[in-house]
């Protein structure tokens, strides 16, 4: 099995702008360039630099979360202030993370590894936790060497 924590998180805030994926959740290939093309807008258009500049540290969030029956996915950054452009102040809940780290050369191959080891082949061979919703995300934290290095964060319960 992947090397992977469970680590205690305190409650965190995350403010981020999204978009809804309209792919099937099964098509990865779909759900993919969706992911890659509402990325590309957010840094062409500006919109990512005025999350990062308000932030409260260099952290990335990649948020996933099912909001009203939508699969929502969004740039976001840990902040109190807010920002015209923002869709939505995304609440984590204080308790058990599971943790997977990781590094790779684009943002982009960082965060869909990390959600594949973690949804891929932590979570269905957990026997002692469970995912059972909730927002979770991918934390681009900075780079070294010549490759972006991060984290998923997914909260957990104990079975």
């Amino acid at each position: 099995m992947t090397n992977y924590t469970l680590e205690e998180k305190e409650s965190f805030t995350v403010l981020g702008i999204g978009t809804e994926l309209k792919s099937h959740y099964t098509d990865y290939a779909g759900i993919n360039k969706e992911k890659a093309d509402f990325w590309s807008a957010v840094k062409q258009d500006g919109r990512l630099e005025k999350l990062k500049a308000v932030a409260t540290n260099d952290y990335i969030f990649v948020v996933n979360e099912a909001v009203n029956n939508k699969m929502m996915h969004y740039a976001g950054v840990m902040t109190e202030a807010s920002l015209p452009e923002a869709s939505r102040v995304i609440q984590f809940p204080r308790g058990e993370y599971l943790v997977v780290k990781g590094e790779a050369e684009t943002s982009e191959v960082l965060s869909n590894t990390l959600t594949g080891i973690a949804f891929g082949q932590v979570l269905p061979e957990a026997k002692d936790f469970a995912y059972v919703g909730g927002p979770n995300a991918s934390v681009e934290m900075g780079q070294r060497d010549g490759l972006v290095f991060g984290e998923m964060w997914i909260p957990v319960v104990r079975k």
